[in-house]
């Protein structure tokens, strides 16, 4: 009763500024817009782009005077849940941006190969290929989502005093990880494998595919039990919103990583516990279902750890 009056309690000092996690979506809107300008000429959906974001910009203003005109601690939440939820809408403008760029898959598959002596991503599910085994990959897949969900609204309802800070921290890792996706154009195994080929892959054959994928969007199904429950969420979200980007580094091992971290900041042992195998399943699931080369994931792990850290040093004086 106590958490539900403070909810729709009247702020006193009601904030009147853009949160900083709003600052930092206005940041991304203007540094894409320029990317955007600047290749105009050679993007596909040049309008659509920009009005998208004229779009995102307004959304934040409208829940910018809803918060003015009802200045509560709901009201803010429902501020940073838009600003959250838009970031599937910024997942695959990112491969609208990258794919003028010649594409690196060729060259981090040829790594991968060097490191192992084969593709972990093609041997991983072959040798593990139960249905139990397939359906704890995919489960740890699709927990990632969930785990996002879990970490907010812990924050929220349990560290509301931090719970600025913590959003802003996982937005920003987000951006972070997008505007690599920009620069560093790797689609990852599933894209990469279905457009060279699975046993030309096999052979040790990498091809330099230069702009296919500008044109491309193929990938293959996820390897694993067809009729799983947790194979079927794996596919339907690659179907509806999969494009060919986002491989390097891996932003669900990376985000995951600062999810923990930020729960480990709470010392809230028993929720660090109860996530922790979902993290675990998470990055290995990565490789698993082909979405990322095993080097984008030991990579999503160092750039997770070194993101939580810089932005959480960044954001020491972030309180209520």
């Amino acid at each position: 009763m106590k958490q539900l009056k403070e909810l729709f309690s009247i702020e006193k000092k009601p904030y009147k500024n853009l949160f900083a996690l709003e600052w930092v979506t206005v940041g991304y809107v203007l540094f894409t817009l320029m990317l955007i300008l600047f290749s105009a000429t050679r993007l596909h959906s040049t309008e659509a782009m920009i009005w998208g974001r004229v779009r995102i910009v307004a959304t934040m203003l409208a829940v910018y005077a809803v918060y003015r005109m009802v200045p509560c601690r709901l009201t803010r939440f429902i501020r940073v849940v838009v600003q959250l939820s838009l970031l599937s809408w910024w997942y695959p403008d990112t491969y609208e941006l990258n794919r003028i760029f010649p594409n690196l898959d060729h060259v981090f598959a040829s790594v991968e190969q060097v490191i192992f002596g084969f593709q972990p991503a093609l041997a991983f599910p072959q040798a593990m290929p139960w249905p139990w085994f397939s359906e704890l990959m995919d489960l740890g897949y699709a927990s990632y989502y969930p785990m996002i969900a879990v970490v907010t609204l812990f924050y929220f309802f349990c560290r509301y005093h931090e719970f600025l800070r913590a959003s802003f921290i996982i937005l920003t890792s987000f951006f972070l990880y997008y505007l690599i996706f920009v620069f560093v154009p790797v689609v990852g195994p599933t894209f990469y494998y279905q457009a060279v080929g699975v046993e030309e892959i096999a052979r040790g054959v990498f091809v330099d595919l230069g702009a296919y994928f500008e044109t491309h969007q193929e990938c293959l199904p996820s390897p694993g039990w067809t009729d799983g429950f947790f194979y079927s969420l794996v596919e339907n979200a690659k179907e509806a919103g999969e494009r060919p980007t986002a491989a390097f580094p891996s932003s669900h091992v990376g985000v995951s990583t600062i999810l923990m971290l930020l729960v480990w900041h709470t010392r809230n042992r028993r929720l660090f516990y109860v996530l922790l195998p979902f993290f675990v399943l998470l990055c290995f699931s990565t490789v698993y279902i082909q979405a990322h080369y095993a080097i984008d994931a030991f990579a999503g792990l160092l750039t997770g750890v070194a993101i939580y850290y810089l932005l959480f040093w960044m954001t020491k004086e972030m309180k209520e």
